[in-house]
């Protein structure tokens, strides 16, 4: 059996794909809902929304991603931080996930990658479970009805959580496996039901696709000025160090929460919706988020909620830390309706700081934004990826090693040639712990960084006195309206000074040793800017 639109010359069946029991092509969400709760995959909640659990797995599997190694991809992917698979083992690993699938229903989903119609990446998505279409359809952007009438695939993922691998026989680490074959433009993933790997697999591949093309590829949030454009900010981070939050700044219009890319126009979302954290999340604090969790269609992943009233707990992370939203990005008031934005005047690095070490801004000069982006200092929060429970300092290089196939020094020299050339002001912004490390002191004030987030943007903290940083060498501001100054300098924050100038050691060592893997690629006026 076979509904809904898809181009006729596209069918799975002419990609090789047969035997299905049914296939369902390009659903919309009433239909993608109607499935999902005949197939018992989750539950309806207040408002229309979609209640579901992931199972064993509820944050990404990165150690079980792995690249198809052949000559196309032997000298352009970064091996030392992503998995091999030999082309023989993926050839098996795709027939026997096809056998599997024989007799099944399947739900399969025609996007795009990218905003900009230049650059964007015509993805097929096919999926065992329907609610993974209904999360692809809002985290993707969304084909009209002609546009799918003539849709070609230029990559396909095939998604079933059913399928278990092989480790022997398929050359992945586990049962679960997340495969790109980027010669046969293929994705194939099994054994874990956590949807954030289909959004993920697409950002990998624009990842490896875009800076062929000149375009620089981000994990970043943007927004702009309200009416114009032209006056955009991208912000650098990591899951849970606040880009999503920061960026829905009411006061400016949302381009997007988490992917985009930089051309010679300005910069593009990948996206079509947003996908938000929801722990501890408050109405009064993100109202606009929070109404998302009531809206039709909206993906509630892994929360704990009443199940009578169907009433979410925002505070219980039994199933994990990780619970999230999914959601179209017109369920934001203010979110751009084309997303696209111009060359970005401001670029934020959003760290979150678990030693309590850095101020919660710094003003970097372009050589400092490169030393910090190939850096990537952050720290892991609880719940993003498998095993982690509390916040771990880490490196984590262009904000997002997981999802960088290239080479970091490729993504970073992206960003020193079109900071020099657009002329953007960065800052580091601190999202972390302030008056004591991780279990002493607390977390930054949001308060706080929202002020001084928009004195950079509008350009008024430029104009503040700066000074400088002893650690680090970057300008922190003395003051800045709303802001209280001892916040201003993390070391009057802490009861004992002495117990931080040796925290502040220890991460300038973390610093130094990390960044030596770099040195050899990277031009003189970085490694100045470096910390000996």
């Amino acid at each position: 059996m076979t509904t809904g639109r898809v181009n006729p010359a596209q069918t799975l069946e002419t990609q090789g794909i047969s035997d299905l029991g049914s296939v369902h092509y390009n659903l919309l969400e009433p239909a993608l809902i109607e499935a999902a709760l005949r197939k018992n995959e989750g539950t309806l909640g207040q408002g229309g929304a979609f209640l579901v659990t992931t199972g064993k797995y509820t944050g990404r599997s990165p150690k079980d991603k792995h690249v198809v190694r052949s000559a196309a991809t032997e000298d352009t992917i970064w091996w030392e931080n992503n998995a091999e698979m030999a082309p023989d083992a993926f050839d098996r690993l795709h027939a026997d996930m096809l056998e599997h699938m024989k007799g099944g229903e399947y739900f399969v989903q025609d996007l795009f990658g990218g905003a900009d119609a230049e650059h964007r990446l015509d993805v097929r998505v096919v999926t065992e479970l329907a609610w993974h279409g209904l999360f692809i359809r809002h985290l993707l952007r969304r084909p009209t009805a002609d546009e799918i009438d003539s849709f070609v695939p230029e990559f396909t993922i095939i998604n079933c959580p059913s399928f278990f691998a092989d480790p022997e026989r398929h050359g992945c680490r586990t049962d679960t496996v997340i495969a790109l074959n980027f010669e046969k433009k293929l994705i194939l993933i099994g054994g874990t039901e956590y949807a954030g790997e289909n959004k993920k697999s697409v950002f990998t591949l624009l990842n490896y696709i875009l800076p062929g093309k000149n375009v620089m590829a981000m994990h970043c949030s943007a927004n702009h000025a309200v009416d114009n454009p032209e006056d955009a900010a991208v912000f650098f981070g990591l899951s849970g160090t606040g880009k999503t939050t920061l960026s829905a700044d009411p006061a400016r219009v949302l381009i997007g929460d988490d992917e985009h890319g930089w051309s010679d126009k300005g910069i593009f979302n990948f996206e079509g919706g947003c996908y938000a954290k929801t722990i501890n999340l408050r109405e009064e604090a993100e109202p606009e988020i929070y109404a998302t969790t009531s809206k039709f269609g909206t993906v509630i992943e892994n929360m704990v909620f009443d199940p009578e009233t169907r009433a979410l707990d925002f505070d219980d992370d039994s199933l994990t830390a990780n619970m999230r939203c999914a959601y179209p990005l017109d369920y934001i008031s203010n979110a751009s309706d084309t997303g696209l934005g111009g060359h970005p005047k401001n670029i934020i690095m959003l760290t979150c700081d678990a030693f309590g070490v850095l101020p919660p801004i710094a003003r970097l000069t372009p050589a400092q934004a490169m030393y910090h982006f190939l850096s990537g200092f952050t720290s892991k929060v609880a719940g993003t990826e498998r095993g982690v429970t509390e916040p771990e300092p880490t490196f984590s290089t262009c904000f997002g090693a997981p999802f960088m196939p290239r080479r970091p020094e490729v993504y970073g020299n992206m960003l020193r040639d079109k900071i020099a050339q657009h002329g953007a002001t960065c800052w580091l912004v601190n999202t972390g712990w302030t008056g004591g490390a991780y279990g002493t002191g607390s977390r930054m004030p949001i308060r706080a960084t929202r002020a001084l987030l928009t004195a950079a943007l509008d350009g008024s903290l430029n104009d503040a006195e700066f000074r400088k940083d002893a650690n680090f060498g970057f300008d922190v501001p003395v003051s800045c309206p709303g802001v209280a100054e001892v916040l201003l300098d993390p070391r009057r924050t802490w009861d004992n000074p002495g117990a931080y100038d040796a925290q502040a050691q220890k991460l300038v060592n973390m610093f130094a040793e990390n960044f030596a893997q770099y040195v050899p690629y990277i031009d003189d006026d970085v490694k100045a800017a470096a910390i000996s």
